[in-house]
């Protein structure tokens, strides 16, 4: 039984300590995979909670970890199969011309993952923002790889392919932390010009909430055809835009009631022409 082994052994131990030395050389691949993997997750998290510069969004801090931990696991398994003389080169050629049938076969969701990836790095909006592209409006609820999801004013949920978003201009109202109201107030010609600047000036020294730079404007907008526009242009934190715009909106109907302001209705002047029957005369 003896000589049995000791043959086996010197017909076939080298193959078995080829093998046993592949072995381990794969499990030295796998765990400094698993020890390089955990390292980059951290160093990934760490810089996307303490950077102040890159800020960069939850979304791409998650992508960028699954990136780096497939990846490496894609490199380990690789050079495992190359540590076992299994060539990798035919492997990757079959594994390249699927990834075109799939990437040619879902060109629509892989472009809108590259839409949100872009979106995300750039900051355009992020969550609380509201947005407006296209016929679509409202404030930015969630963002995803695949779709920006959106809540409207009136409380309609709105669910948009980020492709949409990226390829059609955009407005954040929210980006730049204010906004310029103008508020209008159509008074009559036989209406006096100083009365209604007056009342804007009332308005201006009264709303605090109003900023200092850029300094409020009370202009002569344009002459209608029945009114003449007197214009308030001033300058609000976004918070608060709406709240002082309708509160004005009020308040300004009511101090051109006690001025004695007429706010006109649509009019026309109409002249008829009376033409004589030649023959009659």
């Amino acid at each position: 039984m003896n000589d049995v082994w000791i043959n086996f052994w010197n017909s076939y131990s080298s193959g078995i300590i080829e093998f046993i030395r592949d072995i381990i050389t794969a499990l030295i691949i796998i765990i400094a995979g698993i020890i390089l993997s955990r390292g980059v997750k951290r160093l990934i998290k760490r810089a996307s909670a303490s950077s102040k510069d890159l800020k960069i969004d939850d979304t791409v801090a998650l992508l960028f970890r699954h990136a780096a931990r497939y990846g490496i696991f894609i490199i380990c398994l690789i050079m495992i199969l190359n540590v076992f003389g299994i060539n990798t080169a035919s492997l990757l050629a079959v594994l390249g011309a699927a990834g075109v049938a799939v990437g040619l076969a879902l060109k629509d969701t892989l472009g809108n993952i590259a839409a949100g990836i872009i979106l995300l790095v750039l900051h355009t909006y992020v969550r609380g923002d509201y947005i407006e592209f296209g016929a679509y409006s409202g404030t930015v609820k969630d963002i995803n790889l695949f779709t920006t999801i959106l809540e409207t004013p009136d409380g309609i949920y709105i669910s948009a392919p980020n492709s949409s978003i990226w390829g059609t201009p955009l407005k954040n109202y929210t980006r730049n932390g204010r906004r310029r109201m103008d508020i209008p107030l159509a008074i009559s010609y036989s209406d006096s010009i100083d009365a209604a600047f007056h009342i804007m000036r009332e308005i201006i020294a009264a709303e605090t909430r109003f900023f200092k730079e850029p300094e409020p404007q009370i202009v002569v907008q344009s002459y209608g055809e029945s009114s003449i526009t007197i214009l308030l242009r001033a300058w609000a934190s976004v918070d608060v835009y709406w709240t002082i715009y309708w509160s004005l909106m009020r308040t300004l109907k009511e101090k051109a009631d006690i001025a004695g302001l007429t706010i006109p209705f649509p009019q026309r002047d109409i002249h008829l022409f009376m033409e004589k029957d030649a023959k009659a005369n």
